[in-house]
């Protein structure tokens, strides 16, 4: 008798838990998306823990991370079950990314699970995985993955540039993704990247040209200088972000756990592409699968070389040299037409007229003081999704 009292008591209380976490957690989330979405409503299906449970198997397929496979009514699913960050993090992820849902370069949230706390989040399947798998030498050597030719890497980063340029200038006040990675960036099954991980991500205040960034952002190693001094956060600090990104890219290292580069234990990938690229040859510095089975022939180390001038501009120690997103995406276009047509390109971009516009740009004004015609182009070069 005893023994049916205590089963019932634990199960009502836990039931009670469950109950009293989807009230606090619903309303929260729906706060947060009447004030985000101007009042719009954005369809965020709810699932219980238990409907989670049953389309995982119990959480038994793990793809690394916090996401894990299921299949819910029929289709295959990414769930995200995050593990240490409060409810408020995993509402900001969902809500950002409900808000970018029409972005082809963004994973797409299904919905979410109110009951537990943290949130349990449901996105669209990714089937060709996590692009650091497809990047980073040490992993593709694990996996025993082919090495990712350069016309794809190069596409994948115009199309993930173009997503921030559209955080930044799609909505009323512009959107810091803030802790970009290559872990956080998902392929389907075409290879069209997701960008995901929106739980850092914050709008800057109306009037303002930085924000608080979250309360650890001053410890992150790959912290932008200007922030780690200050804890604020502008757009340069996504622009410098994706810098590193395109140095990961062009070199196959990941910039948390270097392999193949010689690096001084003091340095890092960035502060030792900037000493070494001026003095170097591009092969030295670029991975060596891509000139192994890269094509464009001689054109192709010229264009590399475009990237990586791109790269160090954008991580800049000082932000105002750093291009906006939206000039960095035209950028990369350039250059992926450099192949396509046989346009010219200049020998280097940090001496090209390119550089000067930045620079020119950041002496006159950091936000949106442009003309119509300026904010014509901007809208037609990072609001509109791109064409796979």
């Amino acid at each position: 008798m005893r023994s049916n009292w205590l089963t019932d008591h634990f199960f009502n209380k836990t039931r009670k838990e469950r109950e009293k976490a989807f009230l606090e957690n619903g309303s929260k989330l729906l706060e947060k998306l009447i004030a985000s979405c101007n009042g719009k409503p954005i369809p965020i299906r709810t699932f219980s823990a238990q409907q989670l449970r049953q389309a995982t198997n119990n959480y038994c397929e793990h793809l690394g991370k916090y996401w894990y496979k299921g299949s819910l009514e029929g289709k295959i699913v990414l769930v995200n079950r995050f593990s240490g960050s409060g409810a408020h993090l995993t509402i900001n992820d969902i809500v950002i990314s409900a808000q970018m849902s029409a972005h082809s370069n963004v994973l797409k949230p299904i919905g979410c699970c109110l009951e537990t706390t943290p949130l349990i989040l449901v996105y669209e399947f990714a089937a060709n995985g996590f692009l650091a798998d497809q990047i980073y030498v040490k992993r593709v050597t694990e996996l025993q993955h082919q090495p990712m030719v350069w016309e794809r890497r190069l596409k994948i980063a115009r199309q993930i540039s173009h997503a921030i340029s559209y955080l930044h200038t799609a909505f009323p006040r512009p959107v810091i993704h803030m802790f970009m990675h290559m872990r956080d960036i998902l392929l389907d099954e075409h290879d069209v990247p997701k960008l995901s991980n929106f739980i850092y991500s914050i709008s800057i205040p109306e009037g303002e040209t930085d924000v608080k960034g979250f309360w650890g952002i001053q410890n992150v190693r790959f912290c932008p200088p200007e922030s780690k001094a200050s804890g604020k956060v502008t757009e340069k600090t996504d622009v410098y972000n994706f810098g590193r990104l395109l140095l990961e890219l062009l070199t196959g290292e990941d910039s948390y756990n270097i392999t193949r580069l010689t690096i001084d234990r003091a340095s890092n990938l960035i502060a030792h592409l900037h000493d070494r690229a001026q003095g170097s040859c591009i092969n030295e510095i670029v991975d060596p699968a891509i000139m192994a089975i890269g094509k464009g022939g001689a054109s192709l180390p010229r264009q590399l070389q475009a990237v990586l001038d791109l790269a160090l501009t954008c991580t800049e120690k000082d932000p105002q040299r750093r291009p906006t997103m939206v000039d960095v995406t035209k950028e990369l276009r350039r250059i992926e037409r450099f192949t396509q047509v046989k346009e010219e390109l200049p020998g280097s971009l940090r001496n090209s007229k390119l550089h000067e516009r930045f620079e020119e740009h950041a002496s006159t004004s950091l936000k949106r003081n442009v003309s119509n015609d300026e904010s014509h182009a901007v809208k037609e070069t990072s609001v509109r999704p791109p064409k796979a």
